[in-house]
This record gives structure tokens, C-alpha cells and sequence, in this order.
């Protein structure tokens, strides 16, 4: 039984991991690197809150109970407690190891940890932990308030006890599973990114401008969103990052990264973080830098 849950990392995925599961009753850890970064995160938490309260989705004192259930920290001990800890710290496997190396030793030995990877190998992973049977993928879609999927992804020493722990809480936190395979990027970034990629790969050729590229697929594939400007929104360094994973780790040409979103993230237009990337969010309405 899934009770108290502890979050690594107060950034984009972090709160709002942390947001859904104490608006579902779980008391929740929150651990970021530094005091500014977990104001931040709890700053996002709450003016997501006042946005559903605004809506009528929830109430004053449901929004009130949310904040309450969220605790905070900077050192690793914040999580002596937890049952399950996830980690959505960015994705970059170092970083990763990282954190795992500081947290297995504070948690208790029957307590599930889980990985809000995107693309990462999850029994690579696991295998850098003291508890690879209870090591598990659970890959939120952003924003994780909104979005109804979770991802879960089991590595080679999964249990099958840690895998229904965590099929249930994502039920609970009222979200619909889909479960995937161990392999790079598994299902929607393995489908998504290779798109948003070609995407890139049809900017850089002069076949269109960001606009008429954007336009082209809301209009004429009926997405909500253009593939430059959700490239924009999901952070163009994580999106290079997705396809160096699936160009290193299925070792086939049609996922090397286009030359011009390596461009953008050596210039540092990582998109919306930046306010700058495919568009300029500068001033009130986003204009394409291309």
C-alpha cells in the first residue's frame, strides 16, 4: 500500500507530479537542489490550483488540504518516510545516477523507486540502485495536472509486486496506464519525437517556415498543437536529448538529431524556459524566429 510519496526535483514535472498526488490524499515529500527552486515549484502548484478552483474544479478547502499535504527539503532525509519516491530530475543520466546514489541510502528497504524518465533505459537504471526488483518506470505527460497518461515501464528485474503497486496508485491518482517495454523512448516518445525531429528536419530544408509547418499540422492532421511549437513547450534539450537516446540505442540513421535543433540548444533556445526557440516569447504573442 502506496501512502506517503517522495519527488526529486520541483522543476516542470516534479510539481506537478507532486500537485496530483496530494490532490489524491498521499502526504508528499518534495526535494529540490536549492530553497528558490522548491518556491518556485510550490509558486506553480499554486496558481495551478487557483486555476482549477477558478474553474470549479476543486474547492477552497480542497486547494487548502493540497498545499497541506505537501512538505519540503533540501537534504535527502526528507524521504526517510516515504513508500514510493519518484524521480524526475532532468533527463540526463548522469544527473540521474546521481541522485540515485544519495537517495537509496535514506530509504527504507521495502520502499519503491520510480522514474519519471522519458527515454532512458529503465533497467540500466535500475541496476545503478540497492533495489532493481523494486525499481520501475512511471513516465507522466506534461502537464501532469492536465495530461491523463502515465507511462509505466518495467525493466528486466521488475517485480511483479512493485508493478501492481504502481498500476494501482496511477489509477488512484486518476490516470489511465499504458504499459510499455523497456526500449528507448518507449511508446509516445518513441512515436512523437521522430516527428517533432522530422519536423525540424523540414524548417531546416526550406520546405516551410515555422508558421506554415505549424499551421499544416493543426490544420490539415487536426493536432491541437503544431509539432515546432510543442517542441517549444516540451524544452528543445530534452527533445535532443530523447533523440540521441533513440539514435544511440537502436543504432539507425532515420533518429539522428536534425543539425538545427542542435543549433538551437548549443544557442541556448531551449523554447518557453528560454523564451526563446522556435518562437520568440518574449513580448505578448509568440513570433517565429524563422
Amino acid at each position: 500500500m502506496i501512502s506517503t510519496i517522495g519527488i526529486v526535483g520541483a522543476g516542470q514535472m516534479g510539481n506537478g507530479i507532486a500537485h496530483v498526488c496530494a490532490a489524491s490524499g498521499h502526504p508528499v515529500r518534495m526535494l529540490d537542489v536549492n530553497q528558490e527552486a522548491i518556491d518556485r515549484g510550490l509558486r506553480t502548484i499554486g496558481g495551478n490550483l487557483d486555476r482549477q478552483l477558478s474553474k470549479g474544479t476543486i474547492t477552497a478547502e480542497q486547494k487548502a488540504q493540497t498545499l497541506a499535504r505537501v512538505s519540503t527539503g533540501t537534504d535527502y532525509a526528507l524521504f526517510g518516510d516515504c513508500d514510493l519516491v519518484i524521480e524526475a530530475a532532468p533527463e540526463n543520466e548522469a544527473l540521474k545516477r546521481e541522485v540515485f546514489r544519495k537517495l537509496c541510502p535514506v530509504l527504507r528497504p521495502d520502499a519503491i523507486i520510480a522514474s519519471n524518465t522519458s527515454s532512458i533505459s529503465i533497467t540500466r537504471l535500475a541496476a545503478m540502485t540497492d533495489r532493481p526488483a523494486r525499481f520501475i518506470g512511471m513516465h507522466f505527460m506534461n502537464p501532469v495536472p492536465i495530461m491523463k497518461l502515465v507511462e509505466i515501464i518495467r525493466g528486466i528485474a521488475t517485480s511483479e509486486e512493485c508493478f501492481v503497486a504502481i498500476r494501482d496508485l496511477t489509477r488512484k491518482l486518476g490516470k489511465s496506464a499504458a504499459v510499455a517495454e523497456d526500449f528507448p523512448a518507449f511508446i509516445v516518445n518513441r512515436i512523437l519525437l521522430p516527428m517533432i525531429n522530422e519536423a525540424v528536419y523540414t524548417l531546416y530544408e526550406g520546405v516551410g517556415n515555422v508558421e506554415s509547418i505549424d499551421t499544416a499540422m493543426k490544420l490539415g492532421a487536426n493536432h491541437p498543437m503544431g509539432p515546432l511549437e510543442l517542441a517549444d513547450f516540451i524544452g528543445l534539450d530534452t527533445c535532443l536529448a530523447v533523440m540521441h537516446v533513440l539514435h544511440d540505442g537502436l543504432a539507425d540513421s532515420k533518429y539522428r538529431p536534425c543539425p538545427l535543433l542542435v543549433k538551437y540548444v548549443e544557442a541556448g533556445w531551449l523554447g518557453r524556459k528560454a523564451k526563446r526557440g522556435f518562437y520568440d516569447y518574449s513580448g505578448e504573442k509568440p513570433v517565429p524566429t524563422r
